[in-house]
């Protein structure tokens, strides 16, 4: 299986997309992902298959692939859509004046018929041949009828022309009026879905930087200034006050302070020393470091949030789904009432061959399934990106989807409402002080688990045993032998249940089924728990508190937060159990950060993690936090619902509009131009509505 992605240029609506889609499955590709507004395509291609033969294939259908590597094509000026404006422009408006005035020359039909010919050519260049390539697909779209309507007009008026010159058969300035609209609606439309997508391009933005490269010669070190796309791992940069760091690394020396909000979310900046790692793009605003470079390119961690976006953006929800059956039924169905209206007003309204003509027309140029298809897309772009700025990774389109229906947050307890960053409050042992403490570091520095790391970072200096056959037991804790054959384990009250009855204590340790010790922590509450706590309540959602800590423990945290279900001592099969029961009732979150918490996380409706959680639980949510705040969870759950919200008006938009300006056209109560107009204005809606979502208050206050 081999994973393609590039951008495909020459999409500009849904059935476009639609076409490289079901050409893409045709040909037996998986994981399909083909997004019109931002030109993005992503398959996975079978063992076998020839990707480069596919991707051909698309260029074939009259599209251009541009792979990751590739710049794009430079578009010449008169291929812009401003350009095709503005040149439709200088010809339509002595056309349309001639309604106005009466000038004799600008009513001589030549006239008319030599300033129409630049404006039919240039719609018949732009419109017409994405018109034939999407029926040679099987797949009209909104093109074929706006060829079709300004064709009519065109010939009609040619007609007229040549039999008399009588008014009544001249339709040039509609012909003109149709293209040159249109042509105003789609650069109105690109503008305004451009908008939608700021979020990601201020992201990619970041990653191109210059970088003050170090080299060693003699003992002494050079600096010069390089493009920060040349630097490679391995690499030595300094970075000083006013500087972006250039790509993801570890400081070596010196401290800084550095602003990570375009990353995390975070306002306030972070405070960095030796041994710290940073991340590429974000700013250094007081102090002076040296970095050695440890992923660049596709490898860093912007790259990994933008990718990760793009594909969440075109991820389609359940709802974007049903709205593309639709658009391929559209335009056959549009056509089919064209001919209706068309044979109704002049056989059955009497009314001439021209004025049926003109209103079967209206009916071709005011119809949009565009606005069906952009829908969705532009209100997902926008949320994601507004989640993405603020530190809120959400992965995939069909989870924001999920946000509108959660009623449950289960939330775990160390590392999640509590910081996880512990100190050590007491200790007793039976055993030699030091031997202790070494063999405590020795089976805790393979953990992930947010105590096993304070420990090891607090005993790394005592020394370590030997160990052999090291496992660790998710919810229970580690085991392991010595090269004596003594057999430990260090974990839980469980691991020692049956040698004390005191379980006050957060970790055990035992040897050959003997209590030899027991370590106590302290674990501050996050500041922010609380007022989360109080927002879900607020927003009528149920907080619920589970954990594989000690009864009392977990009742003190609840008691403090105000949660009043919650569920201890819990292992990590009983902890996917209890979210499998939840998801029965009602849609569940769930928020967890430790290698116990990734079974969940994976069952839950949707799994949250925090950006310092282990590997495992941040492949396994759909959303992670990553600003390692947990503040930010009633902004995803607001977004995710807000989104949904979008979308829906977006939907209704596109459906009313359609339903009730056919019909008005049908019935003779629209002028072609007008309705030409109105078609061009109506995705500018959309984009309008989906970009009021970057500033709409989304989360009610504490």
């Amino acid at each position: 299986m081999t994973p393609v992605s590039c951008k495909v240029e020459g999409m500009h609506c849904t059935n476009c997309a639609l076409s490289v889609s079901r050409y893409l499955e045709k040909k037996g590709m998986e994981n399909i992902n083909v997004s019109f507004a931002t030109e993005e395509v992503s398959f996975t291609a079978p063992a076998g298959a020839d990707s480069a033969e596919v991707l051909n294939g698309i260029n074939d259908l009259g599209f251009r692939v541009v792979m990751p590597d590739q710049a794009p094509a430079k578009v010449p000026a008169y291929q812009t859509l401003t350009f095709k404006f503005f040149f439709c422009l200088i010809f339509t408006l002595p056309l349309l004046l001639h309604m106005w005035v009466d000038w004799h020359w600008l009513h001589n039909p030549w006239t008319q018929f030599w300033l129409t010919l630049p404006v039919f050519l240039t719609g018949l260049w732009h419109f017409g041949k994405s018109a034939l390539r999407s029926l040679m697909n099987r797949m009209a779209n909104m093109d074929v009828l706006v060829t079709l309507g300004a064709s009519a007009a065109f010939f009609y008026s040619v007609i007229g022309a040549l039999i008399n010159g009588n008014p009544d058969y001249l339709f040039f300035e509609t012909t003109a009026a149709i293209i040159t609209l249109v042509f105003l609606g789609n650069l109105l439309e690109e503008k305004s879905v451009r908008q939608t997508t700021t979020a990601i391009a201020e992201l990619a933005r970041m990653q191109i930087t210059t970088a003050r490269l170090i080299n060693t010669d003699q003992g002494h070190e050079h600096i010069r200034e390089v493009d920060n796309r040349t630097l490679r791992p391995g690499d030595c940069v300094l970075v000083n006050t006013g500087d972006k760091i250039p790509m993801d690394g570890t400081i070596y020396w010196g401290s800084a302070h550095v602003n990570e909000s375009m990353i995390t979310g975070e306002s306030d900046p972070v405070s960095k020393k030796e041994k710290d790692k940073v991340i590429g793009g974000t700013l250094l605003e007081d102090g002076s470091i040296k970095v050695y470079i440890t992923a660049t390119g596709k490898d860093t961690v912007l790259s990994y949030i933008i990718d990760l976006v793009k594909q969440a953006q075109s991820d389609k929800p359940p709802m974007q789904r049903l709205a593309d059956r639709i658009s391929a039924i559209f335009v056959p169905l549009v056509l089919g009432i064209a001919i209706v209206t068309f044979l109704g007003w002049y056989f059955i309204g009497h009314t001439t061959f021209g004025t049926a003509m003109m209103r079967s027309i209206a009916v071709l140029v005011i119809a949009c399934p565009c606005a069906m298809g952009l829908a969705t897309p532009a209100a997902v772009m926008v949320g994601l990106g507004r989640a993405a700025r603020n530190g809120i990774l959400i992965k995939g389109g069909h989870t924001l989807e999920l946000f509108k229906d959660i009623k449950r947050v289960v939330f775990d307890k160390t590392g999640t409402l509590t910081t996880g960053k512990l100190t050590l409050r007491d200790y007793h042992t039976t055993m030699e002080d030091t031997a202790f403490r070494q063999i405590v570091y020795s089976l805790e520095k393979y953990s992930s688990h947010p105590i096993a790391r304070s420990v090891a970072a607090m005993w790394k200096q005592a020394g370590e045993v030997p160990l052999q056959q090291v496992r660790e037991h998710r919810g229970l804790g580690m085991r392991a032998k010595d090269k004596e054959g003594n057999e430990w384990q260090l974990g839980s009250f469980r691991m020692a249940a049956g040698l004390t009855d005191d379980d006050h204590h957060n970790l055990y340790l035992v040897r050959n089924g003997a209590l030899m010790g027991w370590l106590d922590f302290a674990d501050e509450i996050r500041p922010e728990a609380a007022m989360v706590v109080r927002q879900l309540k607020a927003s009528g959602i149920q907080p619920v508190l589970l954990s594989g800590d000690t009864a009392r423990k977990c009742g003190e945290l609840a008691a403090a937060l105000g949660i009043t279900e919650v569920y201890a001592e819990q292992s990590p099969q009983q902890k996917l159990e209890q979210i499998d029961r939840f998801i029965q009732q009602s849609p569940t979150a769930m928020v967890g950060d430790g290698i116990n918490d990734a079974p969940a996380l994976s069952k839950a409706t949707i799994g949250i993690s925090l950006s310092d959680a282990t590997q495992v639980a941040m492949q396994s949510a759909n959303v992670v936090l990553l600003n390692n705040n947990l503040g930010s969870l009633p902004l995803a759950l607001g977004l995710g619902k807000h989104t949904y919200l979008t979308i829906r008006q977006n939907l209704f938009w596109a459906f009313i509009y359609n339903v009730v300006a056919i019909p008005v056209a049908a019935l003779g109560l629209l002028n072609p131009i007008v309705g030409a107009g109105v078609m061009g204005l109506s995705d500018v809606v959309l984009a309008i509505n989906s970009v009021r979502l970057r500033y709409k208050r989304v989360v009610s206050a504490s």
